[in-house]
């Protein structure tokens, strides 16, 4: 016979409150959203959901109910370990990452990462769902990320995989990888945090930054980092129209409270005054260049179009930004070049620069010429 070990009881929907006196003498009420906590409802759990079968086989139903006598039982094995991962969680988590266990599914736990400063992270919220296998500790957790179909990392696919040598996902030393008598949750998430959502995703990728040229790769790691923040800022208005349950009060507070500094970053981005991801949520630039930077006109061109909706997205949240209207993107003065004796000066925003460029390649028949090879000139990707 199973028997069932009292649980802590979950929070209600975390409307726990405290007050504190302003310096006006009003008393003011302020939520509070503990690190670790007990919750209910479990019903967007991606291994829920999808009914995920840990071991590929017929034992699907095993992960329907929850993995069996193993998960219901608190004289087995991997029920004891999953209630040392929860002490752990509640007592070692930094003060980056939010986990929330579930009362009637202890094999599935939800965890949002807050991205790092010095990154370009920065400020957003990345979150994964995470379920133990019916044999935990002898396989890693199963790791899913809610990526809203959004690439924003090399170990981070769009269909939610987590490529992590600790999972056992990706390729790496014995001391790597999972290790059933010592690794962790908290090891995997901190792991998540600070080597997938680090300052220089790009040489995430096997291969990126080994041969010689380092300010080639440097000149793809910075255009990486602007699409990643880029990628960033849409996941973060995803996330404002369709908050993970349980986190709907924190995505709302979590934007209010950082909306001014993510707007103020895209503008220090846009306008070329540091690198994306070195902006400081005091207004300053951790990359210690006080003069201007190159940034990409496609970048600024995307930015451009995409702060309105972050702007609007922040507003219809509840952010007070009276003083934010949309940027005013500086034009861009470009190189000049000759062709049959006309000189062509390409400015202002990028989108403008190639039209011109492109009606100019038809009329002086350069298209052709790029057909002889005279004058083509080749994309390079990533």
């Amino acid at each position: 016979m199973a028997l069932s070990l009292p649980l802590p009881k979950p929070q209600q929907q975390q409307q726990q409150t405290t007050s504190t006196t302003t310096t006006d003498g009003e008393i003011q009420e302020i939520d509070i959203f503990h690190q670790f906590d007990v919750v209910s409802d479990s019903s967007d759990h991606h291994y829920l959901v999808n009914n995920i079968d840990y071991d590929n086989d017929s034992s699907s139903k095993k992960t329907k109910d929850g993995g069996g006598d193993s998960l219901t039982n608190i004289s087995s094995g991997v029920y004891k370990k999953i209630m040392q991962e929860w002490k752990i969680l509640e007592k070692h988590l930094p003060d980056s990452i939010y986990v929330r266990a579930h009362e009637n599914r202890i094999d599935l736990l939800r965890a949002v990462i807050i991205g790092v400063a010095g990154t370009p992270y920065h400020d957003g919220l990345y979150f994964f769902d995470i379920a133990f296998p019916p044999d935990y500790p002898a396989r890693p957790p199963l790791v899913y990320y809610r990526s809203f179909g959004l690439r924003i990392n090399p170990n981070l696919y769009a269909n939610g995989r987590v490529c992590l040598s600790l999972l056992n996902t990706w390729p790496g030393r014995k001391s790597e990888k999972w290790n059933s008598s010592e690794s962790t949750v908290l090891q995997v998430l901190v792991s998540i945090q600070a080597l997938v959502l680090n300052e220089k995703p790009y040489y995430n990728e096997t291969g990126n930054g080994v041969l010689p040229g380092r300010a080639i790769w440097e000149k793809k790691s910075n255009a990486y980092s602007e699409n990643v923040f880029l990628l960033s800022c849409k996941t973060m208005l995803f996330l404002l129209r369709r908050p993970p349950k349980n986190f709907e009060g924190f995505v709302a507070s979590h934007f209010r409270e950082k909306a001014s500094v993510i707007l103020s970053a895209c503008n220090a981005y846009i306008n070329g005054q540091t690198r994306v991801g070195y902006y400081r949520n005091d207004g300053s630039c951790s990359s210690g260049n006080s003069s201007t930077v190159d940034v990409s006109d496609k970048f600024k061109g995307l930015m451009g179009q995409l702060y309105p909706e972050l702007l609007l997205g922040f507003k219809r949240n509840g952010a007070s930004l009276g003083n934010f209207v949309e940027p005013s993107v500086q034009p861009v003065e470009m190189k000049t070049r000759s062709f049959k004796g006309k000189a062509v000066i390409q400015s202002k925003k990028s989108g403008f620069a190639r039209t011109v460029f492109a009606k100019l390649k038809r009329v002086l028949g350069l298209k052709k010429m790029n057909k002889r090879g005279k004058s083509g000139v080749k994309k390079k990707g990533f």
